[in-house]
């Protein structure tokens, strides 16, 4: 299974949306999350796509969160990465 293959099943399973350019897009909200910004600070989860491992490397070492949130779930960080072949 290829990665756009692996979004596509979690599409069609209503896991996730398709990928959109958050800069040129927008935020994917509904119209209660959107009124909920006006009011409060709600958490609205983003899964970061890259581009290789070398891009995935270097977000990973300039947005902490990227690192933090990985491993409090149990993910493993592969500090190799940038340097497999796909």
């Amino acid at each position: 299974m290829d990665f756009e293959e692996w979004l596509k099943f979690g599409f069609d399973q209503g896991w996730c949306g398709p990928a959109v350019c958050e800069t040129h897009d927008g935020l994917p909200l509904s119209e209660a999350e959107s009124e909920e910004f006006e009011e409060s600070d709600p958490c609205i989860h983003v899964v970061r796509l890259y581009d290789d491992a070398e891009h995935k490397a270097a977000v990973e070492e300039s947005h902490s969160a990227s690192t933090w949130r990985a491993t409090n779930r149990g993910y493993t960080i592969d500090e190799t990465s940038e340097t497999k072949e796909d």
